[in-house]
């Protein structure tokens, strides 16, 4: 199961988050987002753990714990939406005929 965490501090760690979440299961894998540009945290992450009742009992128990100062908000993740704005493709031209300058 994917499970969101958000409210996460900017300081925090996976090691630190995979360390909360293994205490309900066993933890495949920890993933921090970061912003783009400056690499810093941006505040949530996913974790995802291969047993479903694992991860239920750690929605239950994390969902509001105090960590680092924050309440965690925790829940299942849900799946990535589509970006694209629904425009295929790029570029190109408009017409029935290219332009010509």
């Amino acid at each position: 199961m994917n499970i969101y965490v958000g409210n996460l501090p900017k300081t925090t760690t996976e090691e630190a988050v995979r360390q909360i979440f293994e205490e309900y299961g066993e933890v495949a894998e920890v993933k921090l987002i970061k912003d783009q540009y400056s690499g810093e945290l941006r505040g949530f992450g996913f974790v995802q753990m291969p047993s479903k009742a694992g991860a239920q009992m750690a929605l239950q128990k994390v969902d509001g714990m105090e960590f680092e100062g924050r309440k965690l908000i925790v829940n299942e993740a849900r799946p990535q939406r589509d970006r694209s704005g629904g425009r295929q493709g790029g570029g190109g031209h408009r017409g029935s005929r290219p332009r010509s300058w």
